[in-house]
């Protein structure tokens, strides 16, 4: 056999119509037991799979819901998607993922989502931390229940979205730091075109405010090497060393502790560290750094159960999961001659 068997080849081997096999197949209770057995060996034996792809354009259901990643950066994504994979199977859907690298115009989008709807996906979860991303898609009509991952709250009444609070988790790093005595506390924000360093701004900037303490904001990138470069920035200046930093993500924080090092200044002695995202490993760094913890898994999960609610004909959901601070070694009161 040159092709690949098919529903008839599998009637003929068991000695049935099609219309039985198809039964089978399909789960139909209305099958003798020994007739189901039969056909299950002769599908066995000629290793007959069935047309995923006719059977969602007859049928209209695929089991199947699309993941549209945007950007290149986000180190937090294979979490992400597990808890999507996750939650996708236990609901009985399997995934299928696109990307779109670099900057995206709503064209791309567009696009994007069109190759999966093409495929007949039930239901489209977008990974981004770009607004712009997410303002792009406002305008846009899908034909399916879409929810938005990460990037805030979504703009159109017809999208869900999920973030972890972003902003809290900001207020929870600084306000640890001012709870040990610190009133000069530098913030290095990750790229501030993304959603996240946005936000972690607005956070560190309000705890500031409310206890009267001050701080510079620096920007890099979400990069060790970004969180290196401007940590030798603040050796470097005349004003000071502050008694604390805020690093936009441990990655940066990583570069800051190399940086420190470099420099001979002590964490936590000469100057608190706090990171963000409590990563793989951040309890084994030099000092173990004090950090705020998201739960991605739960975010990309929690995105499928909007999708699956929205399945369900419920109306566009919005959920914000709330972060966690993680002390460790690396924050202490401030130095002495502080």
């Amino acid at each position: 056999m040159n092709r690949p068997p098919g529903m008839m080849d599998v009637a003929r081997e068991a000695g049935v119509s099609h219309i039985t096999v198809s039964r089978v197949v399909n789960g139909h209770p209305s099958v003798r037991p020994e007739t189901r057995a039969r056909v299950e060996a002769a599908i066995s034996k000629l290793g007959y799979r069935r047309n995923s792809v006719a059977r969602a354009l007859k049928s209209r259901r695929s089991s199947t819901i699309g993941v549209m990643v945007v950007g290149s950066d986000l180190f937090e994504l294979p979490r992400i998607l597990l808890g999507v994979e996750t939650a996708a199977k236990q609901a009985g859907y399997w995934v299928s993922l696109a990307s779109r690298q670099g900057e995206s115009t709503t064209g791309d989008l567009v696009e994007t989502l069109r190759r999966l709807t093409d495929q007949s996906v039930e239901a489209i979860a977008v990974v981004t931390d770009r607004p712009d991303a997410v303002e792009a898609l406002s305008g846009l009509a899908f034909g399916v229940p879409v929810a938005v991952v990460m990037s805030g709250s979504a703009p159109h009444p017809d999208l869900s979205s999920v973030q972890v609070d972003q902003e809290l988790g900001a207020r929870l790093a600084v306000r640890h730091l001012l709870g040990l005595g610190h009133r000069r506390i530098a913030h290095l924000t990750g790229a501030l075109r993304t959603f996240d360093a946005r936000a972690r701004v607005e956070g560190w900037r309000a705890e500031l405010a409310t206890a009267g303490a001050e701080g510079a904001v620096l920007e890099g990138d979400f990069s060790a090497e970004s969180g290196y470069r401007l940590a030798h920035r603040l050796c470097a200046d005349d004003a000071g060393l502050p008694t604390a930093v805020f690093a936009g993500n441990d990655q940066m924080a990583m570069g800051v502790l190399a940086a420190f090092a470099e420099r001979g200044v002590r964490v936590p002695r000469d100057v608190s560290l706090v990171g963000f995202d409590d990563m793989k490993g951040a309890g084994y760094l030099v000092p173990a750094l004090t950090t705020v913890r998201q739960d991605f898994v739960h975010l990309g999960g929690s995105a499928i159960e909007l999708l699956v609610r929205m399945l369900g004909r419920e109306r566009a959901l919005r959920r914000q999961l709330a972060p966690e601070l993680v002390v460790r070694r690396s924050t202490a009161a401030p130095r002495a001659d502080a």
